[in-house]
């Protein structure tokens, strides 16, 4: 491969990667865009991380999507941060701008786009379940985007409390932390609840701890797991009458997101979404 070709590849950094639904959705789309680029996927460990990221500058890639478990350690290897990059603590996307990479974290923008055009979250009342990263990140964009008030609910009150006092001190948004101590009733004032812990993956009968009457046909739903894309919490949720956001939504506006960065093309969101099912066999 030349080196001009060089300088049109990407790659995604995890460990271990086993499939990865991102690297077919990007090569899809960049091939319908008629782009000659390549979405790599390379496993590298946490303590050849820095080596990982030394060999994206030595070879001029573009940039890189960063998978657990790198999505902290990586900042120390980076030239700067996005302003929500430093807000979250966390990267999930890497941009080459010019002899430099920027790191950002695109998982709550995602989140968003899918979920406003079913409601708009300015001066709404949100739950959010988990304190990882996914969640850290959509719980500061509800916050950025004014939301009224935000509730982490977590197993650990301690990483719960965190993100609350990061959504209260730097975010300037109303939020407290709740113990996630077996099934969660919803606040019948909550206008959207946010399922964003890794609980179901891959398994469709796996059952998110929430007490299924609390859920009201007022409220959305959202679950960030891609796969399955109709989970157990939100055909409960569809069957009471609330409106719902799947998580292959927020995983095709993260590429969609990521694509436009590295390339300043918009990709056609049909491809994105149409290769993400074929590779999922939805």
């Amino acid at each position: 491969m030349s080196d001009s070709r060089l300088q049109n590849v990407v790659c995604c950094l995890g460990q271990p990667v086993v499939g990865n639904p991102t690297q077919f959705m990007m090569e899809r789309a960049f091939a319908a865009a008629g782009l000659d680029w390549r979405y790599l996927t390379l496993e590298v460990s946490p303590a050849r991380l820095g080596d990982g990221v030394r060999g994206i500058r030595a070879l001029g890639f573009r940039g890189a999507n960063v998978m657990i478990p790198h999505k902290m350690a990586v900042i120390e290897y980076l030239d700067s941060l996005t302003e929500i990059a430093q807000l979250i603590g966390a990267v999930t996307t890497v941009e080459r701008k010019g002899d430099l990479l920027v790191g950002d974290n695109t998982e709550g923008k995602a989140f968003l786009a899918g979920l406003r055009p079913i409601v708009e979250p300015k001066e709404r009342r949100c739950v959010v379940l988990g304190a990882g990263g996914t969640a850290r990140a959509i719980a500061v964009e509800l916050g950025l985007a004014g939301a009224a008030e935000i509730t982490v609910v977590n197993r650990s009150a301690e990483r719960g409390g965190d993100l609350a006092s990061l959504l209260e001190q730097r975010v300037h948004v109303a939020s407290h932390c709740v113990a996630w101590d077996g099934d969660y009733a919803v606040p019948p004032e909550t206008d959207i609840i946010v399922h964003a812990t890794s609980l179901g993956a891959s398994d469709p009968e796996a059952r998110v701890p929430v007490v299924d009457g609390s859920l009201e046909s007022r409220m959305v739903v959202a679950d960030v797991i891609p796969n399955p894309t109709n989970s157990r919490l939100l055909k409960t949720a569809a069957e009471r009458g609330c409106r719902t956001v799947d998580g292959l939504e927020m995983l095709v506006h993260r590429g969609s997101i990521d694509f436009r960065a590295w390339t300043e093309v918009g990709p056609d969101p049909h491809v994105l979404r149409e290769s993400i099912e074929e590779y999922l066999e939805i």
